[in-house]
């Protein structure tokens, strides 16, 4: 018999991956070939699907933003319409004028026929009226955006440094900086009524006009940082010019800082004779106020009525009699000169530091408005704004009277969706500061055309840390922006310089400008269109401000 031999079997071949050896880093060095020209368009799990389905986004302006995806809208699936349309002709759709002996057969199958009828094809002819309606409505869609003023303009001598994007800036984070220490600490504080804790829409309380006058001090001007600056610190600024560096990832209109950087230290200004302190109004709403100079319900007056409206309110909630108890600093407030004639706010300062690592310390002037026993009968510190009410129906809103008593988180939720960059300041005011409750009032118009006589419709408070997490605001986050800025200005030479919001672009850029700019612009940009306001004695610029 003839042996059967078995074939021998192939060894299994191991064919080794292409590695790329990165000696300074890890990863690939260059990119694989079968990803080289791919389209990538970053999602977020958290995105919403089923916009090709959803008509409520063209019909309801406040479903816009639905399927907004959090790392921008991106272009790697977007339509571009390249075809050659020099063939295109608009078709001629003048009306024919029919003659007088046919004009009145049409009559009555237009009657029969003018609400839903059947055709001969099949289809349903609509109502015309609504035809006409719901073209209005996509039309205005379709109107371009309003371009916004820059908060200055910008000069050719000026040299752009860096551009920071929002989506860049959102990602950013420094967690673990620890709370502020105090330095110093001045002023007196008035305690808060809680009488005003009752308020309620049936038993409202007309908003007064307090005669008291409020400081705006910069940071350099200020007595206390130049004294500090001499031996604590590198980076010197106060708490609104934080919160506004530190919440620019939700702000929709232009602002600009002065930066000024001498050997190791860093300066951070607002700019004299400017709108810095007002207040914004709807900025981050989907239909923001139509800039109509002449209108009570433009940016701008709205802006002055907010802040208006917010040092009356902080000052007619406290216990201001002769005789009532105050709270005294160790320290008066350095801004209260012996010749200066009139009572001045309740405010206590707050000098802090901060160590944000790398030996950066930050000292910043922070502010309490007043002060209230707490429920073991501690001495709780406080910071008061004003939520204000123009016109519910221009504003896309919730109107305060028939709500707030009922369903105040509604309102409170309008007003985090149309002011989100404002709240968001405040709540980081607070927390610099160290406060330890955050009280909202809500002061609405007595009538809706007249913007100046208000009421007060009630308050809330909240503690800071709470309502930080409420309002979806990261402190982590809101120092990795700072400490960017920080970190980019501290390479530059020692000079000046300005960050300033791009008015119309989610952008804040960082410009390089001359030593000796806005030190001789004149100080009559806010004259003439102040004047017919009714808040001008408010803003008549300067130091110190009076209402």
């Amino acid at each position: 018999m003839s042996e059967h031999v078995l074939p021998a079997e192939e060894p299994i071949r191991f064919i080794a991956p292409i590695i790329q050896d990165n000696p300074t880093g890890w990863g690939p060095c260059e990119m694989p070939e079968q990803f080289r020209d791919m389209p990538y368009q970053p999602f977020s799990k958290g995105d919403r699907l089923g916009k090709i389905s959803d008509w409520t986004v063209v019909q309801d302006k406040k479903y816009q933003n639905k399927y907004a995806s959090q790392f921008g809208a991106g272009s790697s699936y977007a339509y571009f319409h390249d075809e050659d349309e020099s063939t295109f002709h608009l078709v001629d759709t003048t009306r024919v004028q029919k003659p007088p002996y046919q004009r009145g057969r049409a009559r009555g199958q237009r009657g029969r026929g003018a609400r839903g009828a059947r055709t001969p094809g099949g289809m349903t002819t609509l109502n015309k009226q609504r035809d006409r309606k719901l073209g209005k409505r996509w039309g205005q869609r379709g109107a371009p955006m309003k371009i916004r003023d820059a908060s200055v303009t910008v000069r050719p001598a000026w040299v752009t440094i860096e551009d920071m994007d929002f989506p860049r800036l959102a990602k950013l984070s420094l967690p673990g900086i620890k709370e502020g220490e105090d330095i110093v600490c001045c002023g007196t504080l008035e305690y808060y009524d809680k009488a005003y804790d009752r308020v309620n829409v049936k038993h409202e309380k007309a908003l007064q006009r307090i005669d008291r006058i409020f400081h705006t001090v910069t940071t350099t001007d200020d007595p206390v940082i130049r004294r500090l600056s001499k031996t604590t610190g590198t980076v010197y600024a106060t708490d609104a010019i934080l919160a506004t560096i530190m919440c620019c990832t939700r702000s929709n209109y232009s602002w600009d800082i002065v930066i000024e950087k001498i050997g190791d230290k860093l300066f951070l200004d607002k700019r004299d004779n400017t709108e810095f302190d007002l207040l914004t109004v709807n900025e981050t709403s989907v239909e923001p106020p139509a800039d109509d100079g002449n209108s009570i319900n433009s940016p701008r007056n709205l802006a002055l009525e907010a802040t208006f409206i917010n040092h009356n309110f902080s000052q007619q909630v406290l216990k201001s009699g002769a005789n009532e108890a105050k709270y005294k600093f160790p320290e008066a407030n350095p801004f209260v000169s012996e010749e200066e004639e009139g009572e001045v706010a309740s405010v206590g300062y707050r000098y802090r530091k901060w160590n944000l690592n790398n030996g950066v310390v930050l000292v910043a002037r922070c502010e309490h408005d007043a002060v209230m026993q707490g429920p073991q009968n501690e001495t709780q510190f406080l910071t008061i704004k004003a939520l204000n009410e123009w016109d519910s129906k221009l504003a896309n809103g919730v109107e305060w009277r028939q709500k707030l008593d009922t369903q105040r988180g509604a309102v409170l939720a309008n007003e985090l969706r149309n002011n989100s960059c404002k709240l968001a300041k405040w709540t980081v005011q607070a927390l610099l500061a160290g406060s330890d409750q955050l009280k909202f009032g809500y002061v609405s118009r007595s009538q809706v055309r007249d913007n100046s006589r208000h009421v007060i419709l009630g308050t809330q408070q909240f503690k800071p840390h709470e309502f930080a997490a409420q309002i979806n605001l990261s402190m982590d986050n809101a120092w990795g922006i700072l400490r960017c800025i920080i970190d980019i200005c501290m390479k530059q030479k020692d000079g000046k310089y300005l960050i300033m919001k791009d008015p119309n672009k989610p952008l804040i850029r960082l410009y390089d400008i001359p030593d000796n700019t806005f030190e001789s612009d004149a100080s009559e940009e806010s004259g003439d269109e102040q004047a017919d306001t009714p808040f001008a004695p408010l803003y008549s610029y300067g130091n110190p401000k009076r209402i």
